[in-house]
């Protein structure tokens, strides 16, 4: 039976504010955005840093940890201006010369086996794609034109879709190879990409994560090529040449993917393709959003796609009598904040079945002790008096116990509810095979965005994905518009089924009682086989700090060193390593950036 809360009838509810610029007038919200941009973006960085509690504790490691990083790669970084000078970096760090034609022979030479290529490309090449090619185990056939009968593998090893006009650079094939080579489980393999302009500058890179199921259903995350086994090729049944370029490469994927594990498809962190930038489109379209849907009937997989400005958008169905839903927040005191939050939460969210679990932390305010009265009287409301000092995984810890839902939801008391769906996207995602927790896109105050996903290794331990970010910017690839995983979410919004929180034994108590808690539980949700999956479909607003304050007295700063230590011991290859990042961004700020130089080679 669905349930939601209510509110004291004594107390004043608050007015939506909603987001600036509203949600009716999409023309408004790219003026709002373009100015923001334009106008606020240092004010919003330095307003942000000074409000983060977790920047101001960790300047001396994360100066430290880049000092060092520096020191070892023997080089200092570019001119701030030159930070995201593409040109300067492909000249850098991605060209090869004659010393590295001849070593790559030599390697080539050294194989017991050359796979065989077989080139399929949807339409006319990039001049010089193929002429100057390291790699000359290849023969080329246009797409869907095998003769009835005729098998990919009879004739080769690997076949290899291509995009209209991308222009594959001439260690492409070599690369290709070397993959199959080093790594016999694969079955599919793709690389990263750029464009080229009018003048053939190289702009616009794309540098992908490793493979991202949720992130593949916003946008074909193989694009300008597909390496395929050449038996799976057959199994999916080979290309269908009657559906558009774009499409025919996204509908061979999804069915390629559909019959393989993660661990057969792999990522070459490489410019490996250069797209015409006049080809390169990334809104969705009604014959993507066909060949999406067409997969989901096929996976027996209750969803329907919609086209964006930058991709898709999958909908996932919520089953008729929507699950009850637990959401935990802890406080102390702050009872504007409490209650902006609460009141939020019920005036605005659509969703039916839901308790809330207030976690009082040893408030002393008179007023807030008679608000948290008040709302402990309320149908749908628990409040939970605990004295213990604070730690928060505690806290959260003992509220999981308590709560009745199948799903819970850790909520700092600093969000505030501006889109009404935010629930019901987040629960409808939480309930698919392989996910494990599922985070929101929250926004500061000023609509910038505050979270979006969690990027590993970034100042030392993790950052926010996007930070500051306009809240309408697509971002590096639209990765900012579009749903993904990400090795894990901030759980200042953070919705997981509550088996799942107990079988991976909750926030770590022990050891990660105030900082990294989240990043902690992420991973080891992570290593059990689950997926961490962010949203930009559930908007919230986050008050960031607002709870705590700063802290920079030595206690704190030392308890923040003790728990960086704890994640670098227990998930230190990941840190070094994201796979929903990439070695060739920056981990210096949380832009996605260039690298200077990438954590990668050639």
């Amino acid at each position: 039976m669905s349930s939601k809360p209510t509110l004291p009838a004594a107390q004043p509810h608050i007015r939506r504010r909603g987001l600036e610029g509203g949600l009716s007038s999409a023309q408004l919200q790219r003026q709002i955005a373009l100015l923001e941009h334009e106008t606020k973006s240092l004010k919003a960085q330095m307003q942000g840093m000074q409000r983060s509690t977790s920047w101001r504790i960790t300047a001396p490691l994360r100066w430290a940890s880049r000092h060092f990083q520096r020191i070892v790669r023997g080089a200092s970084l570019p001119q701030v201006e030159k930070r995201g000078d593409y040109t300067d970096w492909v000249e850098r760090y991605d060209r090869i010369d004659a010393a590295d034609c001849d070593r790559k022979h030599r390697e080539i030479d050294a194989w017991s086996k050359r796979p065989r290529l077989l080139l399929m490309p949807a339409g006319e090449l990039g001049a010089g794609s193929l002429d100057a090619q390291l790699y000359n185990e290849w023969t080329r056939r246009p797409a869907g034109s095998l003769p009835s009968g005729l098998k990919a593998a009879a004739s080769a090893d690997w076949v290899i879709w291509i995009e209209p006009g991308c222009t594959l650079p001439p260690h492409a094939l070599r690369a290709i190879a070397q993959q199959v080579v080093a790594h016999p489980e694969a079955r599919l393999i793709y690389a990263d990409e750029d464009e080229l302009d009018a003048n053939g500058r190289r702009i616009n890179p794309f540098f992908k994560p490793d493979w991202n199921p949720d992130l593949f259903l916003g946008r074909n995350l193989f694009s300008s090529w597909v390496a395929i086994e050449a038996h799976l090729f057959e199994e999916a049944g080979g290309v269908r040449a009657e559906l558009p370029p774009l499409e025919q490469g996204y509908d061979l994927a999804l069915r390629c993917v559909e019959r393989v594990g993660s661990k057969q498809i792999r990522h070459i962190p490489n410019v490996l393709a250069h797209r015409s930038a006049f080809e390169v489109k990334f809104a969705g379209r009604p014959e993507g959003v066909a060949v999406l849907n067409a997969h989901f009937e096929r996976t027996g997989t209750a969803a329907w796609a919609e086209a964006t400005q930058f991709g898709y958008r999958t909908h996932y169905a919520l089953p008729s009598s929507p699950p009850l839903v637990s959401l935990i927040i802890p406080t102390r005191n702050a009872l504007p904040l409490v209650r902006q939050c609460i009141e939020s939460i019920v005036l605005e969210t659509d969703y039916p079945n839901y308790e809330i679990l207030l976690v009082d932390n040893g408030s002393d305010d008179p007023e807030a002790l008679a608000y948290f009265a008040a709302l402990d009287a309320q149908q749908g409301i628990t409040v939970i008096r605990d004295e213990r000092p604070f730690n928060y995984s505690v806290l959260n810890n003992a509220a999981v116990a308590r709560a009745r839902g199948e799903l819970v939801g850790l909520l700092n008391n600093d969000i505030e509810v501006v889109s009404p769906d935010w629930l019901a996207e987040m629960v409808s995602i939480a309930l698919q095979p392989g996910v494990g927790s599922v985070g929101a896109k929250l926004l500061y105050p000023d609509t910038t965005v505050q979270h979006g996903g969690v990027i590993l290794g970034v100042g030392g331990i993790a950052g926010h994905a996007h930070k500051h970010l306009a809240r309408s910017d697509p971002g590096h690839g639209g990765r900012a518009q579009l749903a993904q995983s990400f090795s894990a979410v901030t759980a200042a919004c953070l919705v997981v089924r509550k088996a799942l929180y107990e079988q991976v034994g909750g926030l770590d108590e022990a050891h990660l009682g105030v900082a990294y808690n989240d990043v902690d539980f992420c991973l080891r949700l992570r290593e059990a086989g689950f997926r961490n999956v962010w949203t930009p479909w559930a908007e919230l607003l986050h008050h960031e700090s607002a709870t705590r304050g700063l802290e920079v007295a030595a206690e704190s700063r030392n308890r923040l060193a003790a728990e960086a230590a704890v994640m670098q011991d227990r998930w230190g290859k990941l840190i070094a390593h994201d796979p929903a990042y990439n070695p060739n961004l920056t981990l210096d700020s949380e832009d996605f950036d260039l690298a200077w130089p990438p954590r990668t080679s050639l």
